[in-house]
C-alpha cells in the first residue's frame, strides 16, 4: 500500500471513531432529555401549573407557582452574594496572587469544587440554621453562595489570565496606577468570560437539591420572605418523585422539564452574550 493510501485509511478510521465516541457519549444525554420531555411535557401544559400553587395530596392539579418564585430568589440572593465577592477573588488571584496566598486561596477553592453538594447542605444548616433555630431560604442562598464562589472565582481569573498583557503594559507606560489599569481596561476585556462563569455557577445552583433539602425545608405556598421556608423545583422533584399519588408525581415529571429549560437557557445565554461579546 502506497504511504498516500494509508494517511487517508488511518484517517477515515480516526475521524469515524471520533464519530462513535460523540454518539456514545451523546445518545444517553439524549434518551434521557427526551424522556424528561415526554414525561413533563403534559404536566406543564395542565392549566394552572405555572399560576396556581401545589394541591393537596390526591387533589387532581395545581401547579408549582411557590417552587419557581422560590428558585428564583434563592438563586438570586445566592448569586448577589456570591458574584462580586467571587469576581474580586479572582482579580486578586489574576493580577496580584502569585503567592503564596494566591496559591492557599485556589487550593481551598479546588478542595471546595470536589466537594458533594450535602457538604454544602451541612455547612448552611450548621452556621445559619441552627444559629437561628429556623429553616429559611436566606440559609439557603448562603450555603448555594458558597457553592458558586468557587465557580466564579476561578472562571474569573481564567478570564483575566487570557487577556493580552500587552494591554497592561500600555496602560501601566501611560502611567495609570495598576489597580486603574486592571478595572478600566483588563477588567473589561474579560467581562464575556467573568458573566460566563456566573451564569454557570447559577445554572448549577438551580439545579442542586441537597443543599435545600438541610435549609429552605420546602413551602407549599408562595413564600417571598427570604426568613421563612421556601419551596423549590429541586425539592419539588425530590418529595413528589417519593410519593405515590400519580397527580404529584406528574408535577415532579414537569417540574423537571422546567429545571431543564431553565438551566438550558441560562447556558444558551451565556454562550450567545459571549459571541457577541468576541464580536
Amino acid at each position: 500500500m502506497s504511504l498516500p493510501f494509508v494517511r487517508i485509511l488511518l484517517d477515515r478510521v480516526v475521524g469515524a471513531l471520533v464519530v462513535l465516541c460523540v454518539m456514545v457519549a451523546a445518545i444517553p444525554v439524549l434518551v434521557l432529555f427526551l424522556f424528561v420531555i415526554i414525561k413533563g411535557l403534559p404536566g406543564i401544559l395542565t392549566p394552572g401549573f405555572f399560576t396556581q400553587s401545589p394541591h393537596p395530596q390526591g387533589v387532581p392539579g395545581g401547579g408549582v407557582l411557590n417552587a419557581i418564585i422560590g428558585t428564583l430568589e434563592i438563586v438570586g440572593i445566592g448569586s448577589l452574594l456570591a458574584v462580586p465577592v467571587g469576581v474580586l477573588i479572582g482579580i486578586f488571584l489574576s493580577e496580584y496572587g502569585r503567592n503564596q496566598v494566591g496559591d492557599t486561596v485556589r487550593f481551598i477553592s479546588d478542595v471546595l469544587t470536589g466537594l458533594p453538594s450535602i457538604a454544602f447542605g451541612i455547612f448552611g444548616y450548621s452556621v445559619v440554621v441552627l444559629t437561628t433555630h429556623h429553616f429559611s431560604a436566606l440559609s439557603a442562598s448562603i450555603a448555594l453562595a458558597v457553592l458558586m464562589l468557587p465557580v466564579i472565582l476561578r472562571a474569573t481569573e481564567t478570564a483575566l489570565l487570557l487577556v493580552p498583557n500587552a494591554l497592561r503594559e500600555a496602560g501601566l507606560a501611560l502611567g495609570a496606577p495598576r489597580w486603574r489599569v486592571t478595572l478600566e481596561i483588563v477588567v473589561p476585556a474579560a467581562l464575556g468570560g467573568i458573566v460566563t462563569g456566573a451564569l454557570l455557577a447559577m445554572a448549577r445552583a438551580a439545579g442542586e437539591t441537597a443543599p435545600l433539602l438541610f435549609t429552605a425545608f420546602g413551602n407549599d405556598i408562595v413564600q417571598t420572605n427570604p426568613l421563612q421556608p421556601m419551596g423549590a423545583l429541586a425539592l419539588t422533584v425530590f418529595r413528589n418523585a417519593l410519593v405515590p399519588y400519580p397527580n404529584l408525581q406528574d408535577q415532579a415529571w414537569a417540574a423537571a422539564l422546567l429545571l431543564v429549560i431553565l438551566v438550558a437557557a441560562t447556558n444558551i445565554l451565556a454562550r450567545v452574550y459571549v459571541r457577541r461579546i468576541q464580536r
